[in-house]
């Protein structure tokens, strides 16, 4: 008999994961069933998206006319939800503006009562789930049929759905046929995509013509009285205009002005959400229609309900933080995206409703704060950052919410080291936070320390401890604090110049290469004096990145405006910055416009860049040879690379750079297509997280090994400290910076 603690658990018993014990149950049930399949699909979703928005010549003015749109929508808003209701009732329809879910559901409960309605078709609708409209309806004794063939599939199995446009992403061919025969007692093989369509349209063509009514989302209202229905299968057309009665329901933030604000959603949706250039069926209606229900052949008038919902999403608007999930369009970009979502999907990272991302939000919004919880999984890698087609930055949303979150956690627990850290943070928030937060306060002591401070960390019962109190997994290697730091070893060591001058620039000294890989910084320094580059070294500054990365947003502002201060002394010596850890020039470059001066932010990400990239720069404007400086015929590891770009790397556009340069010095590259390696800064290190980070580096583990299939190993390269951790953990094999690749060259030529 199985024990207790070997039962899955089902996805509607883990789908409220206000306690953390639920999330994590929730991530090792679809990691064991779910992966494969949510991995599979999301991807092909994403690598579909790229091909479509790069098709799209004015991709950027899209976004941005889309992104302007919205906000004044919202800014209007009340006015729009009072010219929608005067537009339906005009045209002969009914409106009901719902202040709660509960509001909602009574309400459409009631109209398919007063209609002595008995069976209900139902469109996919997002809203309808949040406001649990079928159970309702149920509840009233009235038969609702999904008709949307992947929440078709989920009432059978009664679940929740784990995705925005894919309900039913997470299920495998071979499972909805399993389902299938087990839930409808079938000897048919359903063995094929075909036979299992079939099979479930059978089963909903009855649906639809005995329906007395049909029930739809809206993926948008305009505010002169239509809505807007985009779909892949049919089935809300016919939902929509079969039965004689329609009830549409959606969130008061799909109001846009009128049908002429539609044209760039509509241009970006299908693009963004499944990779195709337009929805197979796009649908405006200005309902009631004039003609009689179709396949009626009673005396019957079409009557037309929009309830728009609130539920929270008024009171969003007012939040300085969480307004800016309302210009969601759920075209689920932000999930396809992620590393994360493609690995467990929503029934992990999400909640009752909402999932991804953006999710988060959502779920804060229309329901609780720590129904949010989920959003723990944003490691803030910043890849869904340029795919949102209303330029939402969901790293930022979800920092936010952590931080709150860790306002009610740090009141829940009072625990003595807690109560001493945050005491030195001024932030409140919980142990383990604050431990992989402040890694400037634990890098420095034991920097200061070493090597006593590693030959702790290596003991079992330091582990131990670490484990339990700050929820640092023993299984993970822990790099050792350098016996010098950077700072310290650049001024020791003299570094041979080559003459003229080709440029100035001051070295930023993150805190991750400061105290842990200083050897990067010093092969940085000896690359650009080779190239005649002048350098000097900044002061070391944490730049805040750990802190956001926990929620300690307060501790994060400070830190930026340290830092700022410290970049802009070097920049008005008429110098650029140059970063060696990515996740650091993502701050200055995306991050600090949370925290800086318009004009001090726009100063300082104009003259960031990351070490390769300038020196990319200056090859290319003084018309140098990459290979006359760095011959990779002359590197003693061969000329055969394979190089892993960070993911906050790629969203700032400093990831290109790497790959010319060491391709024109002579390299051999292999390129990761992984969005991001899973290790994602502290994300990897930490107990809860430790299986779904390495799940999520399987993808990069096997690309390399597919590029090695000739027998000759590649030399790995990866530009994050995170994504070197992650490479030598998953692969056993060392793992070089390209600036630690290029110094190789020198040094040989030198030699």
């Amino acid at each position: 008999m199985s024990s207790a603690s070997t039962i899955i658990p089902s996805p509607r018993s883990v789908a409220n994961k206000s306690q953390k014990s639920k999330l994590l149950d929730a991530i090792r049930m679809t990691l064991q069933i779910e992966s494969a399949a949510v991995r599979r699909n999301t991807q092909g979703f994403n690598s579909g998206r790229y091909l479509a928005t790069a098709s799209i010549p004015d991709y950027d003015a899209l976004k941005d006319k889309t992104r302007a749109i919205k906000e004044a929508a919202l800014i209007h808003l009340p006015q729009l939800l009072k010219q929608t209701e005067e537009s339906v009732t005009r045209n002969g329809g009914h409106f009901f503006l719902a202040r709660s879910g509960n509001d909602a559901s009574r309400y459409i409960t009631r109209v398919c009562s007063e209609h002595q309605v008995r069976l209900v078709v139902k469109g996919k609708s997002m809203t309808s789930e949040e406001v649990h409209l079928n159970h309702h309806l149920e509840e009233a004794g009235i038969e609702v049929a999904e008709t949307d063939l992947a929440e078709f599939i989920l009432q059978i199995a009664d679940e929740q759905p784990s995705h925005l446009i894919g309900p039913a992403l997470h299920y495998s061919r071979e499972r909805i046929t399993a389902l299938f025969k087990r839930k409808f007692r079938t000897d048919l093989p359903l063995d094929t995509g075909e036979e299992l369509t079939r099979f479930a349209r059978e089963k909903l063509r009855g649906k639809f013509l005995n329906a007395d009514a049909g029930i739809s989302g809206a993926n948008f209202v305009t505010a002169d009285g239509s809505i807007v229905l985009v779909e892949s299968e049919g089935n809300i057309r016919l939902t929509s205009q079969l039965p004689p009665l329609h009830i549409a329901i959606a969130g008061v933030e799909k109001v846009l002005p009128n049908r002429e604000s539609l044209a760039p959603f509509l241009e970006l949706l299908a693009p963004s959400a499944t990779g195709q250039g337009l929805a197979s069926y796009t649908s405006v209606l200005t309902p009631p229609m004039n003609a009689a229900p179709l396949l009626s052949d009673r005396d019957v008038k079409r009557e037309f309900h929009l309830v728009l919902v609130d539920n929270g999403r008024l009171q969003m608007r007012e939040d300085p933080i969480l307004h800016e999930a309302l210009y969601c369009i759920r075209c689920s970009a932000c999930l396809n995206s992620c590393a994360n979502f493609q690995t467990v999907g929503g029934h992990a990272f999400g909640g009752e409703t909402y999932s991804g991302g953006i999710g988060g939000a959502w779920e804060a919004g229309t329901s609780d704060l720590l129904n949010a919880r989920f959003s723990e999984l944003c490691t803030g890698c910043s890849r869904c950052v340029n795919q949102c087609p209303v330029r939402i930055d969901i790293p930022w949303l979800n920092s936010n919410l952590r931080e709150r979150i860790n306002e009610r956690d740090a009141v829940a627990g009072k625990g003595f080291l807690q109560r001493v850290f945050t005491s030195q943070t001024e932030t409140r928030a919980p142990l383990t936070k604050i431990f992989f937060g402040r890694y400037d306060l634990f890098g420095k002591w034991g920097a200061r320390l070493a090597p006593l401070s590693n030959w702790i960390n290596h003991l079992p019962v330091t582990r131990a401890l670490l484990e339990r109190f700050a929820g640092l997994d023993r299984r993970r290697e822990l790099p050792p604090f350098a016996n010098e730091t950077l700072a310290h070893a650049a001024k020791t060591k003299s570094p041979r110049s080559r003459t003229p001058q080709r440029g100035r620039v001051a070295l930023f000294p993150d805190i991750f290469t400061n105290y842990g890989s200083p050897q990067r910084g010093l092969a940085a320094i000896e690359v650009f004096k080779s190239v005649g580059i002048d350098v000097v070294l900044t002061e070391v500054s944490a730049d805040g990145r750990a802190s956001l990365s926990q929620g300690l947003i307060r501790t994060a502002r400070e830190q930026a405006r340290r830092t700022s201060e410290v970049l802009l002394k070097h920049i008005r010596d008429d110098r650029e910055i140059v970063v060696i850890e990515p996740s650091a020039l993502a701050m200055f470059r995306l991050d600090y416009r949370h925290f800086l001066e318009p004009s001090v932010f726009d100063e300082i990400r104009a003259h960031s860049f990351e070490v390769v990239e300038y020196l990319w720069r200056v090859l290319e404007e003084r018309q140098l040879s990459a290979e006359d400086f760095f011959p990779a015929s002359r590197h003693p590891l061969g000329q055969k690379v394979f190089y892993h770009s960070h993911c906050q790397q790629k969203t700032i556009g400093a990831a290109a750079s790497t790959e010319a340069l060491l391709r024109t010095a002579g390299f051999d590259v292999a390129t990761s297509r992984v969005e991001c390696c899973g290790m994602a800064g502290s994300f990897g290190y930490k107990k809860d997280f430790y299986e779904l980070s390495m799940a999520v580096g399987e993808d990069l583990f096997e690309q390399v090994l597919a590029a090695e299939t000739d027998g000759i190993p590649r030399t790995l390269v990866a530009t994050g400290i995170s994504c070197q951790e992650q490479l030598h953990a998953g692969l056993k094999r060392s793992v070089f910076h390209p600036m630690e690749l290029l110094a190789a060259v020198v040094q040989d030529a030198a030699s």
